[in-house]
């Protein structure tokens, strides 16, 4: 897992905050595309024809992760992802980012479960700072009109 220094984080944060300010009139997608620093994720969703449904009533809980985020993956990675022929494995990815329901902050507990729209199980951690099977959530509570927005600084994968 690659943490980032104070600093970028510090400023990561700060972005995601500005960029998603009055975001409850914008449901999770639109909020996504403001920020700025979702691009490949929102590209992903695109091609794995879940724009839509993250579009819809919801509410759903998105741990979204930021360019740098897919940047850290090994070269290539994404790029295979969104070919034609791995769709399901792009689906399988992003929905394990997915949870049903709107689940703040305040909601989370040390060693928590919450089972994924993919079906695999997250691991939420509260010591140190708040993290989703190891990866760093940077800004948390973004609200959007169909959910919520907490941003990580790594993707996460399911067991394939």
């Amino acid at each position: 897992m690659i943490r980032r220094t104070f600093l970028g984080t510090a400023a990561a944060v700060m972005l995601s905050t500005t960029a998603f300010a009055g975001g409850h009139s914008m449901d999770i997608v639109d909020t996504a595309v403001g920020a700025g620093t979702f691009n490949t994720l929102v590209a992903a969703v695109q091609a794995a024809g879940l724009e839509d449904t993250l579009r819809g009533e919801g509410p759903f809980t998105v741990f979204a992760p930021t360019d740098e985020a897919f940047a850290a993956l090994p070269e290539g990675t994404v790029e295979t992802l969104l070919m034609e022929e791995n769709l399901d494995q792009l689906v399988a990815i992003l929905t394990y980012h997915v949870v049903p329901g709107a689940v703040m902050s305040g909601d989370l507990s040390d060693g928590m479960m919450a089972t994924t729209v993919q079906g695999g199980e997250i691991e939420i951690g509260t010591m140190d700072g708040v993290t989703v099977n190891g990866a760093n959530v940077v800004a948390a509570d973004i609200e959007a009109s169909n959910g919520v927005i907490h941003v990580i600084d790594a993707v996460i994968l399911p067991s394939m």
